[in-house]
């Protein structure tokens, strides 16, 4: 973050007073974000003259930007954590990233654990509280990487991934062309700054770009309305379910004059839905497909026809390549579906494990697998057509399919059970399970008990349970999910229609 630290200390040189950020506490100037960063380096550079490796607490405020400038004044890496993570999560991030330093309020702090005595040392207390570590541990271990954030990946652990500050440039800087964003306009920052693409295009973008991030307290549709009217918000990124929820909000129906477009990603979209959704706001929606790992890699232009903005997931940014293989790696031809596969400026370190990034699994010519199934059009327009893992994405969160049957098939009175996604206009994908059971009675309500006496995650349960006498078989008896899938939907659509 040293290269942003520098531009906003020289910014606010010579325009202090200008809005860098507007929250829920007000508008705060480039010069008080930048004051505040001072003073928190200086805190740290008197404890140890090294650099350190810092976890910040990452809610949407202009603390936020201001400990991210301070980490980046003192050359180090910045790690941001939802203040929501339990003490658990703190635990496992600590473990990956082996932080020196840990800055957020002294409540968060005592619900991450983090008072414990690892990091004994305190520093600074105020609006945010510094806690600093005996020594700190040296930056080069993190091979370039600059940022690190949490996310949920596939595999039930948290993944931490790291990014350099090139890579995040890249992405932002891609973005403002795409878009036509310019100097001083506001952009929205309504998606939690704890996520790896939230991070850079909801906070590093907007300081990049010399503009305004504009947030609020917590996501609601109606409130995300009156913030991006009252500050002329040009653009801002997210989740399909936040987009649609923003159309049948209280007031959608008033056009979004200043919004110049709406990035969509990060989950299932519906092509219907998308459009009557812009049409209610008044606004571009620019569908695309990106992850962490690769940041916002794809995007359409806000020129482009309807049809390629909302049916299908853009092209890929100035320099980077996303392909289409089968499965010995070899490259199909255009409108072929195969294995996705990503080059480019903006790909990852590594997922940080035991305080260092372990490189990815890259193929012999640099490109990353992305565990997605891709449509790369003659056109350069690519689709994504789902995933090769068993994953459910609902309202931009990864449901484990594997994780939730073997919960379920846990129970008692579950013979045979099958999770699988069911489409949604609102979130996108939403769970649905079908139970063999033989003579006991199951239902969504026994399920759902069931599953949170056991303590299971309740963003995970299912939201559709129907008993069914067999599960689909293909033709040489094994489970068919695309069966699967087709009933469940069919199943569902009925449920509906009954309500």
């Amino acid at each position: 973050m040293k290269t942003l630290a520098t531009e906003l200390l020289e910014r606010a040189s010579s325009t202090p007073d200008a809005i860098a950020v507007v929250d829920q506490f007000g508008e705060h100037a480039i010069g008080t974000v930048v004051s505040t960063a001072q003073r928190v380096a200086d805190a740290i550079a008197a404890h140890r003259d090294e650099a350190p490796t810092v976890i910040v607490q990452a809610d949407n405020t202009w603390l936020t930007l201001a400990c991210v400038v301070a980490t980046g004044l003192r050359d180090g890496v910045v790690a941001v954590l939802s203040p929501h993570a339990t003490a658990s999560e703190f635990d496992l991030a600590v473990e990956d990233i082996a932080p020196d330093v840990v800055i957020a309020t002294d409540e968060v702090l005592e619900h991450w654990g983090a008072t414990d005595g690892r990091f004994g040392h305190r520093l600074l207390a105020g609006d945010r509280t510094v806690l600093a570590a005996d020594t700190f541990g040296a930056i080069d271990r993190w091979a370039g990487g600059s940022a690190v954030a949490m996310t949920s990946g596939s595999t039930g652990r948290p993944k931490c991934v790291v990014q350099s500050e090139k890579a995040i440039r890249y992405a932002a800087q891609s973005t403002i062309e795409i878009v036509g964003l310019r100097p001083g306009e506001a952009v929205g920052a309504f998606v939690p700054l704890s996520s790896v693409a939230a991070f850079c295009f909801g906070l590093y973008l907007p300081a990049y770009l010399g503009g305004r991030m504009v947030s609020i307290e917590r996501w609601t549709p109606a409130g995300a309305l009156e913030a991006m009217r009252r500050h002329e918000v040009a653009w801002t990124m997210l989740v399909p379910t936040m987009a649609l929820q923003l159309s049948i909000a209280d007031g959608a129906d008033q056009p979004l004059t200043s919004l110049r477009a709406m990035t969509v990603g990060g989950g299932p979209m519906n092509v219907r839905a998308l459009r009557e959704a812009e049409e209610t706001l008044g606004t571009t929606f620019l569908r695309v497909f990106g992850m962490s790992e690769c940041l916002g890699h794809t995007s359409p232009l806000p020129t482009d026809p309807p049809e390629l903005r909302l049916g299908r997931d853009g092209k890929p940014f100035p320099g980077t390549v996303v392909r289409a293989v089968d499965a010995s790696g070899a490259e199909l031809p255009p409108g072929q579906i195969g294995d996705a596969q990503v080059r480019g400026p903006s790909l990852f370190v590594g997922y940080a494990r035991g305080g260092v990034p372990q490189p990815p699994e890259l193929t012999a010519d640099g490109f990353l697998p992305t565990g997605d199934l891709v449509e790369v059009g003659e056109d350069g327009f690519i689709q994504v057509m789902g995933r090769q893992k068993q994953i459910i994405i609902r309202g931009g969160r990864n449901i484990d399919i594997n994780e939730v049957e073997s919960a379920i098939a846990g129970l008692p009175g579950v013979v045979q059970v099958c999770v699988v996604p069911v489409p949604d206009d609102l979130l996108g994908e939403r769970a649905a399970a079908l139970v063999v059971a033989g003579d006991a009675e199951i239902t969504l309500e026994s399920i759902t008990a069931q599953l949170d006496q056991s303590g299971f995650p309740k963003f995970k349960w299912p939201e559709y349970v129907f008993s069914v006498e067999d599960l689909p078989q293909n033709r040489v008896g094994k489970l068919s999910r695309p069966d699967a899938i087709s009933l469940a939907s069919r199943l569902a659509g009925r449920t509906h229609e009954n309500a």
